[in-house]
């Protein structure tokens, strides 16, 4: 058996998030069917991260085993055929029995991007969180800086996560705003908790609004607690940029 790796990027928007379930389709179950049929046998994909119904990706990183002549580098021409347009694997490459996507990954870029402006814009309306109220992106990338290091992140966690340590390294956390009057937020860490990364954008988004200040950050990780932090930023803004190894 050979171990390939995936790098897959899709619009999460038609799709219940990354993980096989019962009540929709998934990104995941479409890599299996896809790659099952064309190799004729069975194949599962092993994710390094489980996106949720409507977060998309740029450098999702899966792998799978399987038994096969075919070059490691033209399983990703050979499966974009028959894949929807809305999912393309970048590239494919073989590694060793054991490595694993998840357990091996060092470290996770993402992306949360709000279209701050009076109307909305059309070609933006898939993967941009639209807001219609003025955003201050200094002040929150002044609070975003608060968050960079090792600190505990219950208060920016879901109540339902399952992690064994809420303790994470974040190694970059800025805010910046285009002249399209996108606001980027740009987070990379070690690793994130259920619904980090969309909490930390709520908030950022409620500093920006001048709700909370951006010296209020050290105070709400301190807490531990998930009610001190702002709301969950809707998924469509958010997208897993690139796992690194």
């Amino acid at each position: 058996m050979r171990r390939i790796k995936l790098t897959v990027a899709y619009d999460g928007t038609s799709y219940c998030g990354w993980q096989v379930q019962p009540n929709g389709i998934t990104i995941e179950q479409v890599l299996n069917e896809t790659l099952s049929s064309f190799f004729k046998q069975d194949i599962r994909v092993v994710g390094a991260s489980r996106t949720d119904a409507g977060v998309h990706a740029l450098g999702a990183v899966c792998t799978f085993d399987f038994d096969h002549t075919m070059p490691a580098d033209k399983v990703a021409f050979a499966i974009n055929s028959y894949l929807p347009d809305d999912i393309v694997v970048q590239c494919s490459e073989e590694v060793g029995p054991s490595f694993h996507p998840r357990y091996d990954a060092k470290e996770k870029t993402y992306i949360y991007k709000i279209l701050n402006r009076k109307m909305p814009l059309p070609l933006e309306r898939f993967d941009t969180h639209f807001y219609y109220y003025p955003l201050d992106e200094k002040k929150m990338n002044d609070a975003a800086s608060h968050l960079v290091g090792e600190h505990d992140f219950t208060s920016f966690a879901s109540p339902h996560y399952t992690a064994k340590t809420t303790i994470r390294n974040i190694y970059e956390c800025s805010v910046s705003r285009s002249d399209e009057d996108i606001i980027t937020i740009k987070i990379r860490g070690n690793g994130f908790l259920y619904n980090m990364v969309r909490i930390i954008a709520g908030t950022l988004m409620e500093v920006g609004g001048g709700k909370i200040s951006p010296e209020d950050i050290p105070l709400i990780l301190e807490k531990k607690d998930r009610d001190a932090a702002g709301p969950t930023a809707p998924a469509k803004g958010l997208t897993l940029v690139e796992v690194r190894y």
